[in-house]
């Protein structure tokens, strides 16, 4: 006679609670990451809005011979329906800093974003200006460490 063995296929409570931490784990260490990354886009997008807006200044300033006053918002009017530059940009994702700002005395201007991570290659070589009493524009601390500025 033989005797039948009853094994039960399946895997164990245990088993199954490991492997879930484990999956939790690396799906948090994967969003830490993708956070870290999602930034740095925030923040090259930054770099490269303040880039469009020097050129289309620069633009206005050829045309006119002077730059738009005013703060940031008032830009729209000056570049936009002037058609310098298609859009005025926006912050992708805008804090208590509240987007870009820029300040302007006629024949230059201070132009500034605040950045979410230390990128040493572009804050090493912006103005660093602190425009606390602009006449005609926005008031902004330059040489705060994450806030990227550019001057004329």
């Amino acid at each position: 006679m033989k005797m039948l063995k009853n094994y039960k296929k399946g895997f164990t409570l245990i088993e199954l609670l490991v492997v879930i931490a484990i999956i939790g784990i690396l799906s948090s260490i994967v969003m830490a990451s993708l956070n870290s990354a999602r930034a740095k886009s925030r923040d090259a997008k930054r770099l490269s809005d303040i880039k469009s807006l020097q050129l289309a200044l620069e633009l206005y300033f050829d045309h006119n011979k002077a730059y738009p006053g005013g703060g940031y918002e008032s830009l729209k009017a000056s570049l936009v329906d002037d058609e310098f530059i298609s859009a005025l940009p926006k912050d992708p994702l805008p804090s208590d800093w509240t987007g870009y700002k820029y300040c302007s005395s006629g024949d230059g201007y201070n132009l500034a974003a605040k950045l979410e991570q230390d990128n040493k290659t572009a804050l090493d070589s912006d103005a660093d200006k602190n425009v606390t009493s602009c006449s005609s524009g926005d008031n902004f601390n330059g040489t705060d460490a994450l806030v990227y500025d550019v001057t004329d």
